[in-house]
């Protein structure tokens, strides 16, 4: 008896050993790798190239009267000769101008990624340009980068240099007197340590790169100048920082290695200079300049974080918190000897002092960059919530007025100081009197960083969204002349702020926005001021806690409740006027993991539109929730394979009541792999529906309304569908490199909208998806390659109304190309579909600017031999129609 216990319980640890090793195996890896993201990308770019929607084209909508945060402003010198501007985006890329910013060109679309954290031009060959990817700032929506890329015929064409895991590049520095020497600073992983960190420098235009300075794993080195009459000499600033889930970027004590280095030997060697300088772990963020009128002088301007005085119980930050101690935050030093000794400039009067501790707000490190005039050695500007300008080497400051805030970069003409180029959180400004006033280019950059889409019915409808660091805006999407060429509009405030989920009540078009970290705010229609929702902490009680962007949803059952989402799951049964929690908290609530953010927070909620009660929700710490009876019992349904990540998105499907689907990102761990989920039994367990899906994160996942089958994905690459629920997917639409943070459907006009953080909103005709279902998916492939000879060419039609129609057809590997004439417009042809006998094709003219209208044609042909007949449906009117083909 004892023996067969024995073996029952040798069986029994054998089999949960088996059953761990088995659970192991089938877990997805994460994907860590910078390189193997930028190969990831290029299976995205294939599936991009081979898929049958390519030709659908996305249209932008805008904003056209906002722009977004930009991270850098390079320009070529001497101005007069040369008008070309290049300007590095956030989230959307480099972008061009050689008309001095009066429209701007995007070159870096087709990239795996559109982070941009520096731009560097070779001093010696302008054609030649340097990108560094990942924005250094770490902002909340800041992008991991994909290393160093370099434009050798003025961006026409870019390589990947390599580095492609140091993930922040906030500084690229091109040798004057040689061009194959280039220095490289990386601050490293946004969310995790990593051994990229440091200072690189190529000998052969990168070909090959070494480490030249490292210190340890969580340093990195922020910002670099080389001495302009010695180039050997170096100068860079080392930071030690990781942003946390739950808390900005800040020092702690054990931080040593933060200040300023120097090499005068082309970074053989190295010696820190922190003589006069802040004690290491009260310095932040460094940003560093010399003077080039005199080499000796250079500037440090540190992210101070000396307490300058305690806060007060009760008093508030940026964003309603408590607010901790006050730092004195920007400090300016100056050294007159090479960085042997640092003397604090700024902040040494109360006057100067207040001004500098409120040079920032409450997030430091998002700046400390600084630019020396280079005529004028104590002429300085500091990037900050302003731009500000010394005239006498930082002992008062003035603020530049006249941009948008949150400033970023600043380019000096060397030839004439007075021209200023500027970039902010609102795009690029020129000035030329140094300046006293500022010009915004003509076009606004579409830089626009959404967070969300929501949409209402009227007529024409409108999108809502929030933009980062400029609130809610709404604007209509207007399709009565065309489908086919929707005109970008201005989009105008709405409630909310630039943080917000939106919800409409589409009977009256209420809005309801979650405002900063899931404050609640309503707004009816006619009104003007908004009305905040949630209930006021009685004493005792826990603070309600919620996300950045925390999700509110409206019952499809009852319009007249709301949901939302804290760290419990709010109701409200009567529009928002007073409020219930159905929930216990749903995440973790690990009080380790408390800080400046708000953490442990719902990310995802979502009500099944064929059961009342049944509500599923998702947390940032990676839990899943599920209750059927309106929240009186919760269960936690993250199992099997299921990351501990956080969750992204949830939507139960209006088809199957046991069916729901997720989305999960693990951009916030520095990891790019594709979660996606389908559960068909209320979530107790979970299948992988990523497919042939190379890359992620993946932000946000869609139901068809009227296909079952067919799914819509936004990730941080672009979108895809899927028509057979999951198996295969393709990518959607002609989209360049976008960061889709949230996807919409628009029932009635069959429109999908999407909200690109860092190229604005854009929708796509869903029209032209059914239309390729009906054809099989053939558009645009014959049947052989005789049939296809049988079209090519010029084919000269005529219609019963006396209309004239030229339509050449020509052969693209293997698929059918096309354009129509027609008297005084002409068009290229879309969805064509050819088998040999029956010819379909869609076409848009755009006559307005010969007094005509927007015309769609539709034109179902037959062919025999070299005739045909058949019909052209537009507006007008059907047209029927004869012709030939042309002879040779």
């Amino acid at each position: 008896m004892r023996s067969k216990l024995k073996l029952m319980v040798v069986l029994i640890v054998l089999l949960s050993f088996t059953f761990i090793f088995s659970a192991d195996k089938i877990i997805k890896e994460p994907v860590l790798s910078g390189k193997a993201r930028v190969e990831m990308f290029k299976k995205h770019t294939a599936l991009k190239d081979s898929s049958q929607y390519k030709r659908i084209k996305w249209q932008y909508v805008g904003p056209t009267n906002i722009s977004g945060r930009c991270t850098d402003v390079e320009a070529i010198s001497p101005r007069g000769k040369q008008y070309t501007i290049w300007v590095g985006a956030a989230t959307g890329g480099v972008w061009k101008s050689t008309n001095e910013g009066t429209t701007f060109e995007p070159v870096f679309d087709d990239m795996p990624t559109a982070s941009i954290g520096d731009i560097e031009i070779d001093p010696k060959n302008p054609d030649v340009v340097w990108v560094g990817t990942g924005e250094a700032n770490i902002f909340r929506s800041s992008n991991a980068g994909c290393g160093v890329f370099k434009t050798i015929d003025g961006g026409k064409t870019w390589e990947n240099m390599g580095l492609e895991k140091t993930h922040t590049i906030p500084r690229i520095r091109v040798h004057p007197q040689n061009s194959d020497i280039v220095y490289v600073a990386a601050t490293g992983h946004e969310w995790t340590s990593n051994s990229e960190r440091g200072l690189y420098k190529t000998i052969d235009g990168g070909k090959t790169w070494e480490k030249i300075l490292f210190i340890n794993n969580n340093t990195g080195v922020n910002d670099l100048v080389l001495d302009p009459k010695n180039p050997d000499t170096v100068y860079c600033t080392t930071w030690e920082r990781k942003r946390l889930k739950w808390n900005d970027p800040r020092t702690y004590k054990y931080h040593k290695n933060n200040g300023v280095w120097k090499s005068t030997d082309g970074g053989k060697t190295w010696a820190k200079k922190n003589k006069g300088l802040p004690v290491a772990h009260e310095i932040g963020r460094t940003g560093i300049d010399i003077a080039a009128s005199n080499t000796d002088v250079l500037y440090a301007y540190v992210d101070n974080y000396g307490i300058a005085k305690k806060s007060e119980p009760g008093e508030t930050d940026s964003y309603g918190r408590q607010k901790k101690d006050v730092i004195k935050g920007a400090s300016v030093f100056r050294t007159n000897d090479g960085g042997e000794n640092w003397k604090q400039v700024s902040g040494l009067t109360e006057k100067s002092k207040l001004f500098m501790e409120r040079h920032s707000a409450t997030y430091g490190w998002v700046f400390a960059q600084i630019r020396v005039d280079p005529q004028n050695e104590n002429r300085i500007y500091t990037m900050g919530l302003f731009l500000n300008v010394s005239d006498d080497g930082g002992k008062t400051f003035n603020v530049v007025r006249g941009m948008h805030l949150d400033h970023h970069g600043l380019w000096i003409d060397p030839n004439n100081s007075n021209y200023l180029l500027n970039v902010q959180d609102g795009g690029l400004a020129i000035s030329y009197d140094r300046g006293k006033n500022w010009k915004i280019p003509l076009k606004e950059l579409p830089l626009a960083q959404f967070y969300n889409i929501a949409f209402d019915m009227q007529t024409p409808f409108n999108v809502y969204g929030s933009i980062q660091d400029h609130h809610s805006f709404y604007g209509p999407v207007d399709i009565s002349r065309s489908r086919k060429y929707i005109q970008p509009v201005e989009f105008k405030h709405t409630v909310g702020a630039e943080g917000s989920s939106h919800a409409v009540d589409t009977r009256d078009t209420t809005v309801y926005a979650s405002v900063f970290y899931g404050a609640l705010a309503r707004l009816r229609k006619g009104e003007v001021d908004e009305t905040m929702l949630l209930p006021e902490k009685l004493p005792g009680e826990t603070m309600l806690r919620g996300q950045w962007v925390a999700p509110t949803i409206i019952s499809p059952h009852n319009p007249d409740i709301v949901y939302h989402g804290m760290q419990y799951v709010m109701m409200s049964r009567d529009k928002g006027n007073t409020w219930e929690k159905i929930s216990h908290d749903l995440s973790y609530n690990n009080p380790k993991k408390k800080g400046d953010i708000n953490y442990q927070t719902i990310t995802a909620l979502d009500e099944s539109p064929k059961r009342f009660g049944l509500i599923y929700a998702g947390t940032d710490d990676g839990r899943i929730w599920r209750t059927m009876n309106g929240g009186k019992n919760w269960s936690m349904i993250r199992s099997g394979m299921v990351p501990g990540r956080w969750i992204s998105r949830l939507v139960a499907s209006k088809y199957d009541l046991g069916t729901v689907y997720m989305t999960q990102t693990g951009r916030r761990d520095d990891d790019f792999q594709v979660y996606i989920w389908k559960s068909d039994n209320f979530g107790r367990t979970w299948t992988d529906i990523s497919g042939n899906i190379p890359i992620g994160p993946v932000n946000v996942i869609r139901e068809d309304p009227k296909n079952k089958k067919r799914l819509y994905l936004g990730t941080d690459a672009g979108v895809y569908i899927s028509n057979d629920g999951g198996k295969k997917w393709e990518v959607l639409g002609d989209m360049p490199f976008a960061y889709v943070h949230d996807l919409a459907y628009h029932p009635r006009d069959n429109m999908i909208i999407i909200a690109t953080h860092g190229r604005g909103i854009w929708v796509l005709d869903a029209e032209e998806i059914d239309k390729k279902e009906e054809s099989g998916g053939k558009a645009g492939i014959t049947a052989n390659p005789e049939e296809l000879k049988n079209l090519l060419g010029s084919w000269l039609v005529n219609s019963d109304r006396g209309f004239s129609l030229n339509l050449i057809f020509k052969e693209i590997a293997g698929k059918v190309d096309g354009k129509m004439k027609m008297q005084f417009g002409n068009a290229d042809l879309s969805n064509i579909f050819y088998d040999g006998k029956k010819l379909m094709f869609k076409a848009v003219l755009d006559m307005t600017k010969m007094g005509g209208q927007v015309m769609e044609m539709k034109a179902d042909i037959d062919i025999k031999g070299e005739e045909l007949k058949g019909v052209v449906k537009t507006k007008m009117g059907d047209l029927k129609i004869t012709g030939k083909k042309e002879k040779k």
